[in-house]
């Protein structure tokens, strides 16, 4: 699969989850919203039921108060004035509920304030007429009763009662159909989600399973492909190994060959010098010392003008020659020691990493008294490696640090370290002249240094100690600044394993 199909495949898919997540937000706000219009709705028919309910029952109390009454003109049976007086003892609780539940209709609080003048007027018209029969009147309580059912104060309640029911019938209709519109749109709503995730799923599903198909072809490729990088690193690092093995012994032996020519050359430069006093002896003798006398040094034969100019820039000759004779010697015998380390096996122990260190810098505390400067060990990790090539490291880095300190200033250098994720990072840090940043490669090269070159050396102490950290299967770094100090960083295995790279060498 190429990069442009998986990012095309990552976007399908991204979008594909960006609109389930949509549909899920859009069917889950709308079922919510519809719910409670649909809960409101039938609320208020709920409400437009009770409204019809406590007018009926208004109506049934104010009848029931005119049959008992009527009863009770007929009869002065006492069993009918109390039905009277609880009839109109419930009237005016219930004409006050039918006034709270429709306060909410302009229409029907018109309603109210008329029904409720005209039950207040039949109320006083019941009071005169028990008056009246308290008074030992009944007939004149009989006659006012049937002028009252000739009046219209009855009628009027009744018809009150009546428009206020065909409202609230109104309403009722008005209000179902709201809430059946609510519903049927909360369940539309929740089938065409409903389809829209199954949809969805079913996308899902498909893009899985071609997924799946691509990954389990990718996945043989790969194994193919590993079986057969398997086979191509085997080779290479058999060819590897080979070439550097033919370098090691390529090195070895131009070392050792070059170290043939050199004595001759160190012996050649011997007998010209020898060559060169006798001569200038032979040239003094012309000059005045005696010829056959004993031997003289070259210093001591008086020699004049040009004679004088030739002996000294014959020295000087001599001197470079030996100079560079010796220097080629130092280079030789570091890269045969070079070849050497190469070629050895590192052999893991356990070693106390501390102790270890502190063993170093006692074989180095005359040189850090000799610059002034005092060496802090902190805690140190312990660690499975070659003993060696650990004191090849350490020493050249604290060696490094006590001589490239600061002159007139005293040194201080610290040695610290941690474990981090399977490994142990050491540091060596100073408080010398330091490295510019743009040389920090130019110190790991082989035979290149940096800096002022007033301290002795050849330029392989860096180069051998990154080489061999890595053949422990670690890294290298440094961290300097010019005038701020240096901290050499080395990270390697806490528990390392000779057959990590013994193979590779």
């Amino acid at each position: 699969m190429t990069a442009g199909e998986q990012r095309r495949r990552a976007f399908w898919q991204i979008l594909l989850l960006a609109a389930g997540l949509l549909v899920l937000t859009v069917i889950s706000a709308g079922s919510v919203y519809l719910v409670n219009e649909a809960r409101e709705d039938s609320k208020w028919v709920v409400h437009t039921l009770e409204v019809e309910n406590q007018i009926n029952a208004l109506l049934l109390e104010v009848r029931r108060a005119e049959s008992a009454l009527r009863g009770y003109l007929l009869t002065l049976g006492p069993e009918f004035q109390g039905d009277h007086e609880k009839a109109v003892a419930a009237i005016i609780p219930a004409l006050g509920r039918v006034t709270r539940l429709t306060g909410d209709n302009p229409a029907q609080r018109d309603s109210i304030e008329k029904l409720s003048a005209a039950i207040k007027t039949r109320l006083g018209q019941f009071a005169r007429e028990i008056d009246l029969v308290r008074q030992g009147q009944p007939a004149q309580a009989a006659t006012l009763a049937r002028e009252t059912a000739a009046g219209d104060t009855t009628a009027t309640i009744g018809s009150i009662a009546s428009a206020m029911i065909v409202e609230e019938e109104r309403l009722f209709r008005l209000r179902s159909a709201n809430a059946d519109r609510s519903q049927t749109l909360a369940a539309s709503m929740t089938g065409i989600g409903s389809g829209l995730v199954v949809l969805l799923a079913l996308i899902s599903l498909w893009l899985v399973r071609r997924s799946a198909r691509a990954r389990d072809d990718a996945e043989s490729r790969l194994r193919d492909a590993n079986l057969n990088l398997e086979a191509t690193v085997d080779e290479r690092t058999a060819d590897l190994r080979e070439a550097n093995d033919e370098i090691q012994r390529f090195a070895y032996i131009v070392s050792h060959d070059l170290r043939s020519p050199l004595v001759n050359i160190m012996g050649f430069t011997s007998e010209l010098e020898e060559l060169g006093k006798d001569i200038f002896r032979r040239i003094g003798g012309l000059t005045g010392v005696p010829a056959g006398g004993p031997p003289v040094d070259v210093a001591d034969i008086p020699l004049d003008g040009p004679d004088k100019q030739m002996s000294a820039d014959f020295s000087e000759a001599l001197g470079f020659i030996k100079s560079s004779i010796a220097r080629m010697d130092r280079l030789i015998s570091a890269i045969l020691n070079l070849t050497r380390e190469g070629r050895r096996e590192f052999q893991p122990k356990k070693i106390d990493t501390r102790d270890f260190v502190e063993t170093i810098v006692s074989s180095l505390a005359h040189q850090a008294a000799e610059a002034q400067a005092e060496i802090h060990i902190e805690p140190l990790p312990n660690i499975v490696s070659d003993r060696l090539a650990l004191e090849q490291i350490f020493s050249n880095l604290i060696d490094n640090a006590i001589k490239y300190l600061k002159s007139g200033v005293p040194g201080e250098i610290r040695i610290r370290g941690r474990t981090k994720l399977g490994y142990a990072i050491f540091e060596i840090s100073d408080n010398g002249r330091g490295i510019d940043p743009k040389d920090h490669q130019r110190i790991f090269d082989l035979f290149r240094r940096a800096g002022t070159q007033d301290k002795p050396g050849q330029g392989i102490g860096l180069a051998h100690v990154r080489a061999l950290v890595r053949r422990l299967g670690g890294t290298m770094s440094v961290s300097s600044e010019l005038n701020a100090g240096s901290t050499f960083t080395i990270t390697l295995p806490i528990a390392w394993n000779a057959s990590n790279r013994n193979a590779d060498t």
